[in-house]
């Protein structure tokens, strides 16, 4: 057992003295971060997102910041911009909040076109462009996205394009009934406080990710994660013909590699060095469900893309 996955450990249970039933979410935040792979937090109000991200920030010892994207929101308040210097008589870089370590993009889907694709750049390249200059960000570097699934007036849904970008897209529920009554009792008491200490630091976390990077993966594995993507651009391909009128496109290349990667971090996650068959099991939905982009003979029919992949899963074998 490695002192990393101690440590691990730790965090979660630091988390959970603030935030109530959500180790799971945690855990694949921590997925993201250790594979520098951003997530898409999709829940009603209330289930406690930003709690979680805050509280983890905290516990990790990284610069959080948090933008409330609105429909006035500009790129510049996202990146930064050049203001200018009376005293110097020159232009400056004042930089924006993406600058941070952990950045969480709170109701994405409520901001224009022009601001959701500030982000790309920054998600994708780690660096930013401010006038004629790019700057890269600093590492770790994780885009933390919230969205609500019920209230759609006034909202611009994320383009496929940006979708993609997020290694995975987490469906938060709401908690059980034994969780809801230790939230009430916890967040009821005003002399409650959030206290967290520190587990880990920059330096664990590359050491994480160094780690995470030496898990193995057989070649039958890989195989495994290509016959599960490819069968969701062409289901004939495993015989799920059925499936075939439903789909327009399945999800792309970069869900392959996500899902190798979060596979790997699973399987650390799990205590092992080794990648097995139920770690791209227990991470494909939540890897795969905002890729496969159904039709509205699927939406007429109330097919969701969360069937699709369990249908796959259950079909597709794995080559010893």
């Amino acid at each position: 057992m490695s002192k990393n996955y101690l440590k691990v450990q730790n965090v979660v249970s630091e988390v959970s003295k603030v935030v109530v039933g959500q180790d799971y979410m945690v855990k694949r935040l921590l997925m993201g971060l250790f594979t520098q792979g951003h997530v898409l937090l999709e829940g009603v109000p209330g289930l406690a997102k930003t709690l979680t991200v805050n509280t983890l920030s905290d516990v990790l010892k990284l610069d959080f910041k948090r933008i409330q994207f609105t429909p006035d929101l500009l790129p510049s308040d996202v990146i930064g911009t050049m203001i200018y210097n009376q005293k110097k008589a020159s232009f400056e870089v004042k930089k924006g909040p993406i600058f941070s370590n952990i950045i969480l993009a709170d109701e994405i889907n409520r901001s224009p076109a022009k601001v959701q694709s500030a982000l790309l750049e920054s998600m994708q390249e780690r660096q930013v462009t401010i006038g004629d200059d790019s700057y890269k960000l600093d590492t770790p570097f994780l885009v933390l996205a919230t969205q609500n699934p019920i209230d759609q007036e006034g909202t611009y849904p994320l383009p496929e394009a940006q979708r993609d970008r997020f290694m995975m897209k987490l469906n938060i529920s709401y908690p059980s009934k034994e969780e809801e009554l230790k939230i009430m009792q916890r967040m009821a008491d005003m002399n409650f406080k959030k206290s967290t200490k520190t587990v880990l630091n920059k330096k664990d976390i590359l050491s994480i990710q160094g780690e995470i990077n030496k898990v193995s993966i057989s070649e039958s594995i890989e195989k495994y994660i290509i016959e599960i993507v490819t069968a969701t651009r062409n289901p004939s391909s495993v015989k799920l013909d059925e499936l075939k009128s439903f789909i327009s496109f399945g999800a792309s290349p970069r869900a392959s590699i996500n899902l190798s990667l979060a596979a790997k971090a699973n399987a650390f996650l799990s205590n092992r060095d080794y990648v097995i068959p139920d770690d791209i099991k227990e991470i494909a939905n939540d890897v795969l469900n905002h890729r496969i982009i159904l039709n509205y003979e699927a939406e007429a029919e109330g097919i969701k893309s969360d069937y699709i992949i369990k249908q796959i899963l259950d079909k597709v074998e794995i080559n010893s």
